[in-house]
């Protein structure tokens, strides 16, 4: 009700700038939240925001502020706001949009322009100038500059519906400096209440479609569903665990999707388990597809890494009709909400006749009997005591101390690796990183959105020393606003995912008989691939947050408790076995995934 009377205030004639039209639109939509760095240029928007219950959260860079937004669009469900400022500033902003455009995540960025009159077309020389909304509008989902003032409200309801409208992505409006700032008489039509400028309601899938899913399931000897990130957009764990309930089906998911369900569940056959992935996308005769595009982390859903159409069918459910049959043919392709259509056929497979199911279970119990196995395999090298420590040690040490519904960000080359294979998720939507663009450094950022988004939730960010350095002053935004984050960054002064890649392409023979001993090669056997040394513990307090450094794997534990107790933001500089850091797991099956498959 309070969001309603503040729409309807401006009913009365009264003059206001620009900008306080985007923020009385953005706190209609129950925007709680904008991430970006002030400036002069949108002074009439960020100034208004305060009382209009929004919260600024400034970064010390425009690209971290469109991380932020993506990650906190991610945890929250909702629509994560960023702006940036005319020239340089939207220039920094574009790896960011290029990243949650790749990952799909729901973000508008606002950005300032040049004042009318001399961009769209520029005159030639203007100051802080490029095109803006044509380079943008090349990278993200729309992009659209705002001509003049009475247009204003109607562009960013656009925006809005455009973000609302199929698979996320990043949404862009640019507005000039004059419109932002200038004196305006309040129009009352600029204003509607909420829900009336875009859909509310997820798109349904027909009674029909819902019918023919059910069937084509039932009558499968062995279905398994593929989970995409979409599940996650559309909080849709607990309808796809009910569906693979009751079709006693294994569930892989999309390197983006890591975090759809509870691992410890019997369906569950996580991303690392490669071998049991590959054995149940290549026996099973039917595959439930939902909210992935089926792209190339997935093998684009092709043999040998997946059955081939002729023995294994394909449901597709997204939200993104250009996505359905487009990686591989559908025998059913469904338009819809992936959480509307779970949950419609968990309700119809409920109604209907089971089969006898014996076999399906003998099958699940084989598949969940080899991701067993493989993770015994992987828990060896919790054995080790070496100093520095090995890096298997840390994401679970991290979620002991954490706990389950803690929030890990991983980012990172082979940190990466070893931060998701020795992290298993036991509550959905903890886990954020970079999956399909793999950006070092968006990480940081990240983490501290996702504790805007989740104050009362650990956050913990599992980070390279290469990832930590692009944009570690981070750290002071945690700091600053009174952020409670914890990076634990894994420490080998290397860039170690390209390093073996380096040394298997120059003296494979050398690589594996060093490998035996314990060594890598030397800097003068590889191509600038070595890095000096930062303190990160230090760097850590020198902007007012805790730091401390640790090398042995049983004290870990202890100097991530210190960090808590600090109250504080905190880097932990962690020493690691550079050797063993380079031979991450299942390096050959992600470079694999490069090739195309030789199947159709």
């Amino acid at each position: 009700m309070q969001i309603a009377k503040r729409l309807r205030a401006p009913a009365a004639a009264k003059t206001i700038k620009g900008g306080e039209i985007i923020t009385r639109i953005l706190a209609a939509e129950g925007i709680k939240h904008v991430f970006g760095i002030i400036d002069g240029t949108y002074f009439g928007m960020y100034s208004t925001f305060g009382a209009h219950g929004i919260e600024l959260i400034t970064p010390r860079h425009e690209t971290c502020a469109v991380h932020m937004a993506g990650a906190y669009a991610r945890l929250k469900g909702e629509l994560g706001v960023c702006m940036a400022s005319n020239g340089p500033g939207v220039a920094n902003a574009l790896p960011g949009v290029a990243v949650e455009e790749a990952e799909g995540n729901r973000v508008l960025l606002i950005t300032s322009c040049r004042r009318a009159g001399i961009s769209y077309p520029e005159r030639g020389g203007t100051f802080q100038y490029f095109p803006q909304v044509d380079v943008i509008g090349a990278m993200a989902k729309f992009s659209v500059a705002v001509p003049t003032v009475d247009r204003l409200a109607e562009l960013t309801r656009k925006a809005i519906r455009e973000s609302f409208t199929g698979r996320p992505g990043v949404v862009h409006l640019d507005v000039p400096e004059s419109i932002m700032n200038t004196a305006v008489d309040v129009d009352p039509s600029w204003f509607r209440e909420p829900g009336t400028s875009h859909l509310v309601s997820a798109p349904s899938p027909s009674s029909q479609q819902i019918s023919e899913a059910a069937k084509l399931l039932l009558r499968a000897s062995k279905p398994m569903i593929h989970a995409g990130s979409g599940v996650l957009h559309a909080g849709a764990w607990d309808e796809l665990n009910a569906v693979a309930e009751l079709l006693d089906a294994p569930i892989t998911t999309s390197w983006g999707a890591r975090a759809v369900l509870d691992e410890r569940s019997d369906h569950a056959l996580p991303m690392m388990y490669t071998a049991a992935v590959k054995k149940a996308r290549c026996e099973a005769d039917m595959a439930l597809v939902v909210g992935s595009r089926l792209g190339e982390t997935d093998f684009w859903g092709k043999a040998p890494y997946w059955a081939t159409p002729a023995k294994q069918q394909v449901i597709q459910v997204d939200l993104e009709p250009a996505a359905i049959g487009n990686n591989r043919p559908v025998a059913l392709g469904v338009q819809a909400d992936v959480k509307v259509f779970l949950q419609l056929l968990a309700d119809e497979l409920g109604r209907r006749f089971q089969p006898e199911r014996k076999a399906r279970k003998r099958w699940l119990a084989r598949l969940t009997k080899a991701r067993n196995q493989r993770r015994a395999k992987l828990d060896e090298h919790l054995q080790s005591t070496s100093m520095p420590m090995h890096p298997a040690h840390v994401a679970g040490t991290c979620q002991d101390v954490f706990g389950d519904n803690a929030v890990l960000v991983v980012d990172g080359g082979n940190t990466s690796i070893w931060g998701h294979f020795y992290h298993q998720v036991r509550t959905p939507n903890t886990v954020l990183g970079t999956a399909k663009m793999g950006m070092l450094g968006a990480g940081v950022s990240q983490a501290v959105a996702a504790k805007v988004a989740r104050p009362n939730s650990p956050v913990v960010c599992i980070i390279g020393d290469g990832a930590m350095a692009f944009h570690q002053q981070e750290v002071e935004t945690a700091v600053r606003n009174n952020l409670q984050v914890v990076w634990v960054v894994l420490c080998d002064k290397q860039w170690g995912m390209v390093k073996i890649n380096q040394q298997f392409a120059l003296k494979p023979v050398k690589t594996l008989a060093k490998k035996a001993i314990g060594q890598n090669l030397s800097p003068e056997e590889t191509i600038n691939t070595d890095l000096h040394e930062i303190e990160f513990d230090v760097l850590g307090r020198a902007m007012g947050a805790h730091g401390e450094r640790v090398a042995d794997p049983t004290g870990l534990n202890a100097a991530i408790k210190r960090a808590v107790a600090s109250g504080k933001p905190a880097v932990i500089h962690v020493d690691v076995d550079p050797v063993a850091h380079l031979w991450a797991p299942e390096l050959k099956t992600f470079k694999d995934m490069h090739a195309e498959p030789a199947g159709k």
